[in-house]
């Protein structure tokens, strides 16, 4: 069984106990605005790890001299 770096052996209890947390903590309005904002984020960070490939494949291909 694979285990998260830092949460250990983690069950079904633990999670519907940390999501209870969260829902007491920010209620029930505020949690979809906190996860479109962390997939927007997401996003940002895929869109700007796929250009920086684009730039190293760029800068790797050989140039030719005429």
């Amino acid at each position: 069984m694979k285990t998260l770096l830092f949460l250990g052996n983690i069950g079904t209890g633990e999670i519907i106990l940390i999501a209870l947390v969260v829902l007491l903590l920010w209620g029930g309005k505020k949690i979809p605005e906190l996860m479109k904002g962390l997939g927007k984020g997401v996003k940002s960070f895929k869109e700007g790890m796929n250009e920086i490939e684009k730039d190293i494949k760029i800068d790797d291909t050989p140039k030719t001299e005429k």
